[in-house]
C-alpha cells in the first residue's frame, strides 16, 4: 500500500497559478504511476494529467496541455502538479492517484490508491 496526501489547493484568481504537491508513504513510490484527476460539481471525476514510474512519459487532458505540467521526484516522494493560467472551469477538487499499471490509464478504476484530495476554486 501507499498513502497518498495532497496538498497545495486554494481559493486563486483567473490567471493565475498553484502548485499541487502529493506526498506518499513508502519506499517504493517509484514503482507507481501516477495522476492528477478532479472532480468538479456535478460531473465526473476525470484525468488531468498522469506520469510515468521515471518520469519519462506524460499524458494531459486537452483542456490543459500547455497550462498544466506534472512531475515528479522520485527522491522526495512527491509528484506535483503545477498549474498555470487557472480558469473558473478549473475549479474542482483534485485527487493525486497511484498505479501499479505500466502505461498511463485514464480512467479512475485503473489507479489503486487515492488522497483524500484538495479543493481548488479559481475566481473570476
Amino acid at each position: 500500500q501507499v498513502q497518498l496526501v495532497e496538498s497545495g489547493g486554494g481559493l486563486v484568481q483567473a490567471g493565475g497559478s498553484l502548485r499541487l504537491s502529493c506526498a506518499a508513504s513508502g519506499r517504493t513510490f517509484s514503482m507507481y504511476v501516477m495522476g492528477w484527476f478532479r472532480q468538479a460539481l456535478g460531473k465526473e471525476r476525470e484525468l488531468l494529467a498522469a506520469i510515468s514510474r521515471n518520469g519519462g512519459r506524460t499524458d494531459y487532458v486537452d483542456s490543459v496541455k500547455g497550462r498544466f505540467t506534472i512531475s515528479r521526484d522520485n527522491t522526495k516522494n512527491t509528484v506535483y502538479l503545477q498549474m498555470n493560467s487557472l480558469k473558473p472551469e478549473d475549479t474542482a477538487v483534485y485527487y493525486c492517484a497511484a498505479g501499479l499499471r505500466a502505461d498511463l490509464p485514464k480512467v479512475p478504476s485503473a489507479y489503486d490508491y487515492w488522497g483524500q484530495g484538495t479543493q481548488v476554486t479559481v475566481s473570476s
